[in-house]
């Protein structure tokens, strides 16, 4: 809970403002909102909610909240910082201050609690067809149905508002599409049927196969800079499973109370504004804003504005470029044995090596001559496909990696127990390790299965693990694995969830 007051928004309003945001984005702060961890739950009880941040004091001035304190005898602190015209907020409170009549506050709140009506009309609509024309695949993915979404009969800033949390749940980057790019996705998805491809924000789009047109996939853009966090397994060890389910329960009745409010409450009034002028014009035409309120608020937008560009292009002149060097080999980051990895916020990965005990009897199983044995082939496999160092990296599949699954599932048997007694052990174990061989083998062909029902471009998004030479021990998503030895698994498991987690404006 914060103390996030009515002169807060007020600031943001006008600070938004002089950066030309749209209707949604002055409607500012929610009264709640959902927050999530930078680390996923790992626990088997883990829950999709996160913690809720709840602003209870949003329509409350700052100077009530004094009045407050002085009559309860409860001491403050200032923060002396808020006094330097350094910082963009605070040359705007200082002007918002000399400008505080009872009008212009009651005005400027009024303008500001249309647009947050206007968010919450257009983020039902969104979340509604999230649950109706989108479909999310375990291999990260997602499908529009084109059909059901109905692109050409939604208005521009809902259909906006959609593609840019459908991008951001993808690529897990919090920066939504903005300006030109934004319009081209626009006309990208009005487009039927679709026959081309774009690339937005950290994802690629294109025609879904088979779909003739009538479905859009969204997958995760491999241009991005690769990251692979380390997690801590037991960072969520303790966690109150009756704390999540509040919160769960909250969101639910917030959601609930959010679908009965009826339209006429609501009184949306800005869905066919584009730009934040439009938004103070049609706010003077409909007498949310007197003549003089109106003119104050564009002599602050103005002052700011000049102040935000100044600053801009001095940032431009100092910018230092940085050279990019390109390497032959694809990108990727080294993940030890029984780590987990959280590969660009979006996948877990964990790997480890099987028990000696294990290893073996996959043998055994095969072969009643290497019973005494287990120590050297658990070594020699180990040894053979990770190299000596025994480490591992993390990449996202590449075109070369289908060509080597299918050169290894055109590779001949060569599992044959020979049977002669006069070979020697060591002839014996090696002869017996081709039985790793044609358990890579049927891997490898049942990856290649599996891998023709995605999506090629879904596919290039997937993380796989090499060794330091590049050479392919798994693809965890689709079970292939490079012998018994070596078990990976990968769950898509998303920072943020679709549609960015709960926030009310009501």
């Amino acid at each position: 809970m914060t103390a996030h007051h009515a002169d807060d928004q007020a600031e943001l309003f006008i600070l938004r403002l002089s950066r030309n945001s749209g209707v949604l984005g002055l409607a500012g702060m929610a009264f709640v909102s959902e927050l999530f961890s930078t680390c996923p739950d790992l626990s088997a009880e883990a829950s999709s909610n996160g913690l809720l941040l709840v602003r209870p004091l949003l329509e409350l001035p700052k100077e009530d909240m004094y009045k407050i304190c002085l009559a309860a005898n409860q001491e403050w602190v200032e923060d002396p910082t808020n006094r330097s015209a350094l910082f963009a907020r605070n040359r705007i409170r200082m002007i918002l201050t000399d400008l505080a009549s009872p009008i212009f506050r009651s005005e400027l709140q009024a303008l500001i609690a249309a647009c947050r009506r206007t968010r919450l009309h257009v983020d039902k609509i969104c979340s509604n067809l999230m649950h109706q024309a989108v479909t999310i695949m375990p291999e990260g993915y997602a499908v529009i149905d084109l059909g059901i979404l109905g692109p050409s009969e939604l208005k521009d800033i809902v259909l906006s508002k959609f593609i840019a949390l459908l991008l951001q749940f993808v690529s897990q980057k919090q920066r939504p599409v903005r300006g030109s790019a934004s319009k081209l996705l626009l006309d990208y998805i009005r487009t039927s049927p679709c026959k081309t491809a774009a690339t937005a924000s950290g994802c690629y789009l294109c025609p879904a196969p088979g779909s003739k047109g009538t479905k859009v996939l969204i997958s995760c853009s491999t241009d991005a800079e690769l990251t692979l966090e380390l997690l801590n397994p037991y960072s969520t060890e303790g966690y109150n499973s009756t704390i999540s389910k509040e919160v769960e329960q909250i969101v639910a009745n917030g959601r609930s109370y959010s679908d009965q409010c009826p339209q006429s409450m609501l009184g949306v009034q800005f869905l066919n504004l584009a730009s934040s002028d439009s938004v103070l014009a049609e706010a003077k035409r409909e007498g949310i804003l007197s003549e003089s309120t109106y003119k104050s608020i564009i002599s602050l937008r103005r002052a700011e504005s000049n102040n935000f560009k100044s600053k801009t292009n001095i940032a431009l002149k100092n910018k230092v470029e940085h050279k990019v060097e390109y390497t032959a080999s694809a990108p990727s980051e080294v993940l030890h044995p029984e780590k987990v990895g959280y590969f660009m916020n979006r996948f877990i990965v964990k790997w480890y090596l099987c028990k000696q005990n294990a290893y073996t009897s996959y043998f055994m199983i095969n072969s009643n001559q290497l019973q005494d044995f287990g120590e050297e082939i658990c070594n020699f496999c180990n040894s053979c496909v990770l190299g000596h160092d025994q480490m591992v990296r993390v990449r996202y599949m590449i075109d070369a990696d289908w060509l080597y699954l299918a050169t290894l599932s055109k590779r001949e048997d060569r599992s044959i127990v020979h049977e002669e007694r006069s070979l020697s052990v060591e002839s014996r174990v090696m002869s017996n390790i081709n039985l790793c061989s044609t358990c890579t083998k049927k891997s490898a062909e049942r990856a290649l299965l599996l891998l023709k029902s995605i999506p090629v471009a879904a596919r290039r998004a997937l993380p796989v693990l090499v060794n330091v030479d590049g050479v392919l021990l798994s693809i965890p998503s689709v079970g292939f694995q490079h012998g018994p030895c070596l078990v990976a698994s990968a769950i898509f498991k998303p920072k943020v969830p679709l549609g960015g987690g709960y926030n009310s404006f009501l």
